[in-house]
Parts: C-alpha cells; sequence; structure tokens
C-alpha cells in the first residue's frame, strides 16, 4: 500500500518518528507540497495524509487509486469531503489530540493581557527597575480574573476544559454551543446566546469550528456589543474574526486587548492591520504544537489507518 503524506513537516519537523505508519505500507513523506503538485506527489497513492494542504475535487478526480485520506489535524475544511463521499473515498480527521495544549494556550494569551509579564520584563531589561525610584512599578494595567466572567462560544471538547480552569481562577461561566449538555454540575455556569454573551463577559474565548454560520462572527457589529473593559481570545479558526474590525476596534479602545493564535490567512499578509493594533498579542498558530500533543496526534493518525485497514475505520467525518 503506498502512502504518501504531503506536508508533514509542521506534525514532524524531526523530533517525532514515522516508524509505526511505515508498518502498514510504503510511506513516501514530502515536507511541504505546492497544491498544483498534489496529483503528482499522490499519483498511485491508496492513501494520502495532509495537514493543510488542500485537497481538491480536481486532485480527487485524478487520483484513482484513492481510498484513504488521513487529515493530521482536527479541521478538515481542505479536504473535499462532499466528492471523496460520492466516490467512495473515506475522510478521517484527528480529534482531541491538542485539547490540553490549546487550554494552555489559551490561558498563556490571557494571563499575559492581564499581566503583560513579557512587556514588564522586557523593561526590567533595558534597566528600569535598576533606575526606580521605587522598590516596584508597573507599566501596564494589572487585572485579577477572580470574580469575572468568561465567555466561551464553543462549549464542547476544549471549551469545557477552559471552563474547568476558569472555575479553578474563580471565574463565572457564561456558554454557547450549538449543543448544549448538562452543565448542571457547575454552579458557576450558564447558557447564553451570543449576543448576550458578547455584552455580559469580561473575557470572550473562541472554540467552535469554523462553519458558514461562524465565519465572521466576531465583527465590527458584535465587537461594539462587548465591554471596552473586555478581552477577546481565539485559539479556534482565524476567519471567526474579521481581522480588520478587530483591529479597529482595539485601535479605537471599544475593547481592552485580544489574544489570538490563528489569522484569517495563514501565514498572514504583512499588511494584516492587527499586526499595528493596540494591546494585542498574535502567535502563530502553536497552540496545537507542543511534542505532547504532536505525538498524540501521530497515534491517532496510526490508530486511524491501522483501524481503516482492519475494515474498522474510526473518526471519519463523510460518513
Amino acid at each position: 500500500m503506498k502512502i504518501v503524506i504531503l506536508d508533514g513537516y509542521t506534525l514532524n519537523p524531526g523530533d517525532l518518528s514515522w516508524e509505526d505508519l511505515k508498518k502498514l505500507g510504503d510511506v513516501v513523506v514530502h515536507d511541504r507540497t505546492p497544491a498544483e503538485q498534489v496529483v503528482e506527489r499522490a499519483q498511485g497513492a491508496e492513501v494520502i495524509f495532509t495537514n493543510k494542504t488542500p485537497v481538491s475535487e480536481d486532485a480527487i478526480n485524478q487520483l484513482p487509486s484513492l481510498k484513504y485520506i488521513g487529515v493530521l489535524a482536527t479541521g478538515y475544511n481542505i479536504v473535499n469531503t462532499d466528492v471523496a463521499k460520492a466516490k467512495g473515498i473515506i475522510v478521517a480527521n484527528v480529534p482531541g489530540y491538542g485539547t490540553t495544549s490549546v487550554v494552555q494556550m489559551t490561558f498563556a494569551l490571557l494571563l499575559e493581557l492581564c499581566l503583560h509579564v513579557q512587556r514588564h520584563s522586557d523593561t526590567v531589561m533595558e534597566g528600569k527597575w535598576a533606575k526606580s525610584a521605587d522598590w516596584c512599578y508597573w507599566d501596564y494595567p494589572l487585572v485579577e480574573l477572580l470574580g469575572k466572567t468568561i465567555g466561551i462560544i464553543g462549549f464542547g471538547r476544549i471549551g469545557q476544559q477552559v471552563g474547568n480552569v476558569a472555575t479553578a481562577f474563580g471565574m463565572n461561566i457564561i456558554g454557547n454551543s450549538r449543543n448544549r449538555s448538562d452543565q448542571s454540575h457547575r454552579p458557576n455556569f450558564r447558557w447564553a446566546e451570543i449576543p448576550e454573551l458578547l455584552e455580559q463577559s469580561d473575557v470572550v474565548s473562541i472554540h467552535c469550528p469554523l462553519f458558514p454560520e461562524t465565519k465572521g462572527l466576531i465583527n465590527k457589529e458584535s465587537l461594539q456589543s462587548m465591554k471596552r473593559s473586555a478581552f477577546l481570545i481565539n485559539t479556534s479558526r482565524g476567519p471567526i474574526i474579521v481581522d480588520e474590525d478587530l483591529a479597529d476596534a482595539l485601535n479605537n479602545d471599544v475593547i481592552a486587548g485580544a489574544g489570538i493564535d490563528v489569522l484569517s490567512a495563514e501565514p498572514p499578509s504583512k499588511e494584516n492591520p492587527l499586526f499595528g493594533a493596540k494591546n494585542c498579542i498574535i502567535t502563530p498558530h502553536i497552540a496545537w504544537a507542543t511534542k505532547e500533543a504532536r505525538a498524540r496526534l501521530m497515534d491517532i493518525t496510526v490508530s486511524n489507518l491501522a483501524a481503516f485497514v482492519n475494515g474498522n475505520p474510526v473518526n471519519v467525518v463523510n460518513i
């Protein structure tokens, strides 16, 4: 069985191993594959894996041997799943591997907005503390989370874990989700529609998938409804936020700050307006990328393919 990995570098830049996958077939690993080379590189493959390389209708139609497309991620919008289904090709993703790491990044961004740890450290290294007339100083407002309300858009696996950590900080939780599970064990929790969540929250954290109805969810109008003291966190999908609208909101003090790990286009244009926005922290889509999370992703990827080979495919997204 020929297995082609189209863009393996981000999952495994060299600190993991493909050996377990190689036990299932003849594996060819490409670090990166331009979209126009997908057909050439995947020709004759029964299995292909992709992280962010698009697998289009045109590509699928030119790969007659293809039986299985594995997505090396949870989001699978880069594969034309409808065409794959029509041709009897299984598409499987890897859910849940990065939950802990994404939650950790969510609070790394939030705590940086609250305490400006790196900025204060920079001033110390520049000599400001050594020259200070007082025994301490702070150049930015310091915010305590106790008693604040966090609004979590997308209260699924990741959102609920964010709620657990928020509870440890003494925060109240407002949740919004397409599927509302029983949360009666949380005395600090209530459900609300998105307009109320935005109006009432001191922190808004996004953990919903990217669907047509969530694209551009955070825009000029919705940002105007938030508290001027509120922080916005996005470790989900970039297009959920309209970058230009968020930049305008930050620069005009509509909200107090934003911590985002994703942008509407990745890699972004150097002209992205958020690069010059006030009190905006941007990280390069790394919430998922701890070695521990990537190792889980690798293990589940191998298990997914083994299940398919054994006739019992799992984590199928185009049933």
